[in-house]
């Protein structure tokens, strides 16, 4: 007896759907946290700083200067807050059912594929900067957490995959004159 299951392509996105709703909500989590997290060891209580957002201790950054901790903090929110932008879009494109399969090179799609590169080159540049950040504070005698912790590790990655969703937009824009030629000549 042969049992042979099928997936769907519907079914995969449904599932997708609700993965990245997940991923947005826990991104949108994380950006909020380290924003107030932030705020309030500036503001109100500076002992707080040793179990920052997600148990990261910044106390030694916090001491050293007040500005690198809050140049550090900004940029671990950017970061945070453009990766919740990114899945809010694909959550955005998935409930708004603009996924059309019979005709995928579409204005959203294109639109889509550009704003998240857009998104990916933003949050790699983010990245790497206080990568940088950190990497100079470490060498100055800073006790900091590692950058992968901090939420800025894999800036490489993040700007690799938006050269290559810049590349699949230029090829989306493409097919969308392709199609549009055909339209015309039926």
């Amino acid at each position: 007896m042969d049992m042979e299951i099928k997936i769907t392509t519907k079914q995969i996105l449904k599932v997708l759907h609700i993965f990245s709703w997940i991923i947005f909500i826990g991104l949108c989590i994380k950006a909020g946290g380290i924003l107030t997290n932030a705020f309030y060891v500036m503001i109100f209580s500076p002992a707080f700083v040793n179990n920052f957002w997600d148990g990261l201790n910044l106390s030694g950054l916090y001491h050293f200067d007040k500005v690198y901790f809050l140049t550090l903090t900004i940029q671990m929110s950017i970061v945070a807050v453009l990766q919740a932008i990114l899945f809010y879009l694909i959550v955005k494109i998935l409930y708004d059912k603009k996924l059309d399969m019979t005709q995928p090179f579409n204005t959203a799609m294109k639109k889509l594929i550009s704003n998240i590169s857009y998104l990916s080159l933003g949050i790699g540049v983010f990245s790497y900067w206080g990568a940088k950040n950190t990497k100079w504070l470490v060498e100055k005698g800073v006790t900091m957490p590692d950058i992968q912790s901090l939420g800025l590790g894999g800036a490489d990655v993040w700007i690799f995959m938006g050269i290559i969703l810049l590349v699949i937009a230029q090829i989306f824009k493409r097919g969308m004159e392709i199609q549009a030629e055909n339209d015309l000549t039926i």
